[in-house]
């Protein structure tokens, strides 16, 4: 009885060590957007405190956001862009994945927006 105990108790110490260091070697770096949080502080890039609540600009920022959320193609990062919109100017920003994506986001506010500048500041993700 005693052998089966001892048995389990380091067949068990065993298999959470291994758990502990699985999850020590599968965890990713923490994600460090300091440089990102600062750029945005300086007030030089729109952020989303800069949309403005006039009726126009919101439809027009809601307009594009179905647009973009609605395209099958793109991927949840692409779909988490910021659209931000002030006096009748687009202002596209934030990561996607490929060149492609960039450009079909602005093709879909340019198509929503009408006659509306768009500046496009998207940014294409490196991939790992």
């Amino acid at each position: 009885m005693k052998r089966i105990t001892l048995s389990l108790l380091c067949l068990s110490a065993l298999t959470l060590s291994a758990i502990a260091e699985d999850k020590t070697a599968a965890s990713p770096a923490a994600a460090d957007n300091t440089g990102r949080n600062e750029r945005d502080r300086s007030g030089e890039t729109k952020t989303s405190g800069d949309q403005s609540n006039s009726p126009e600009d919101i439809k027009m920022t809601a307009a594009i956001r179905r647009a973009v959320v609605g395209e099958g193609s793109l991927s949840m990062t692409a779909k988490n862009v910021k659209i931000i919109t002030a006096n009748g100017v687009v202002t596209l920003r934030g990561p996607v994945k490929t060149a492609a994506e960039k450009m079909t986001i602005e093709k879909l506010a340019k198509s929503a927006a009408g006659q509306a500048k768009i500046e496009n500041l998207l940014e294409v993700k490196a991939s790992k």
